[in-house]
């Protein structure tokens, strides 16, 4: 019996030695490699939104360059666009008569999302896409901001969950929010 137990703890103890001897590297290298795709989505946000709010619009190459450059990473991703329309409604001390007007202005945002951008750059057309109807336009003063985070398990993700035996209820192990005010209109 004395032999079984000592048989057993040998093995138990060959067991640990091989998960940290293999596992714990190829977890810490699955971080590392959760902490470049960050770096690679954070530099390519970044670009396609500073490049919009310069130009002032968002062309379908625009954004096809900026998918590529995420799917280079090897993760999925959710991408939020939002874009806030800057207007600007006259105040009234009666707003049935015209010449009540105050000299003041109120100043809100019409907002518009993926759904709708989407529209516009991928309409169920043949056209080019180059052509200028494909263009999301925006104007001066207007904010742009783009919300990319990962929709997989990572590598990570999946061995952490097997060394904890666990099941981490959240997958994002990639975020990024970045945005601004478009500063630009060239057409």
């Amino acid at each position: 019996m004395r032999d079984l137990e000592l048989s057993l703890s040998k093995i138990l103890g060959i067991f640990i030695a091989v998960v940290l001897l293999f596992g714990y590297p190829l977890y810490q290298q699955a971080l590392r490699q959760d902490e470049l795709s960050q770096i690679v989505v954070h530099s390519a946000v970044v670009e396609f939104v500073d490049a919009s709010r310069t130009k002032g619009y968002i062309t379908p190459k625009m954004y096809l360059d900026f998918n590529k450059k995420l799917g280079a990473t090897g993760n999925q991703y959710d991408i939020q666009l939002e874009h806030l329309h800057k207007k600007y409604n006259p105040d009234y001390t009666d707003p049935a008569n015209p010449s009540s007007f105050v000299d003041s202005f109120t100043t809100y945002f019409d907002g518009h999302y993926t759904e709708e951008v989407m529209k516009i750059l991928f309409p169920n057309n043949t056209n080019a896409l180059d052509n200028e109807h494909r263009r999301y336009v925006m104007a001066v003063g207007d904010f742009l901001t783009v919300k990319v985070k990962n929709n997989n398990r990572t590598m990570a993700t999946v061995l952490q969950d097997f060394f904890t035996n666990s099941n981490t209820g959240s997958n994002i192990k990639v975020f990024m929010p970045y945005g601004g005010m478009v500063i630009n209109e060239d057409y």
